[in-house]
């Protein structure tokens, strides 16, 4: 699996955005979006129970995250068509309208080492990558345990900060100084 330090591997994915089309060959890659911090969380399947909360969880956060000069990328190994279908049958999953890369080749999860060996599917891995395509944090969790969006933009806040950031920082709150 990759993890913190190493860089974001060069790929091209399908990808699917908002409903008002169907998918038509969209892709997105690595250096899809220049200078900018990128979200990459994964999920296992769509249409299932714990994904969605995560997916709106982060949507809900969307603005929160471009204030702070990051794009949310979602994932996971379903086609851009299941994306599309999923979005527009809940109107919660449509407004969290951001990119969800469509890996059905697996290749990209297979890449970062977040593919599940006994599903097949994705793990509930979060990635929080830099404007050089450097991953700076790696969080994964298990198939059935849903994670928190608020801690992944208390992080991101604390690796934009360069300093030294104790244990339940938030920003706004002193950094550590160590003594000279």
């Amino acid at each position: 699996m990759l993890t913190v330090g190493d860089k974001l591997p060069e790929f091209t994915v399908p990808v699917q955005q908002g409903i008002d089309k169907l998918p038509a060959g969209e892709t997105l890659s690595h250096d899809s979006f220049p200078g900018k911090w990128k979200i990459l969380f994964w999920w296992p399947k769509d249409f299932t129970f714990v994904c969605p909360t995560e997916i709106i969880g982060y949507g809900e956060l969307a603005q929160e995250f471009a204030d702070r000069d990051a794009v949310l990328i979602g994932a996971s190994t379903d086609t851009d068509f299941v994306h599309f279908a999923w979005r527009k049958s809940d109107e919660r999953l449509a407004k969290a309208d951001f990119p969800w890369i469509a890996d059905n080749k697996k290749e990209l999860a297979q890449a970062l080492g977040v593919l599940d060996r006994d599903s097949g599917v994705a793990l509930r891995a979060t990635f929080i990558i830099d404007p050089h395509n450097v991953i700076q944090h790696v969080s994964i969790n298990n198939l059935n345990t849903g994670r928190n969006p608020q801690e992944t933009l208390r992080i991101l806040d604390a690796l934009q900060t360069d300093e030294l950031c104790p244990c339940n920082w938030t920003a706004g709150q002193e950094t550590l100084r160590p003594a000279a």
